[in-house]
């Protein structure tokens, strides 16, 4: 059993994955063209076609991610 100094944090910020786990995904993600941005200044990423076809793999239903324009 872990002790509590050696648990790493899962942190949520809002609806969202936060902390250093949210952001190893996010370059991660990125790394692999998973997800990417329509230019390097956009502050938001998009699912690529390849990240779509990889997340369904994962078992991740994409269905509950609404569209928007960004």
């Amino acid at each position: 059993m872990s002790t509590e100094s050696s648990v790493k944090p899962a942190k949520k910020c809002y609806e969202h994955l936060g902390g250093k786990l949210g952001e190893l995904l996010l370059e991660n993600f990125a790394d692999k063209n998973w997800i990417a941005k329509k230019s390097p200044s956009d502050k938001h990423f998009y699912i690529t076609e390849l990240g779509e076809k990889e997340f369904s793999k994962l078992g991740i239903d994409l269905t509950k991610i609404k569209s928007e324009t960004i």
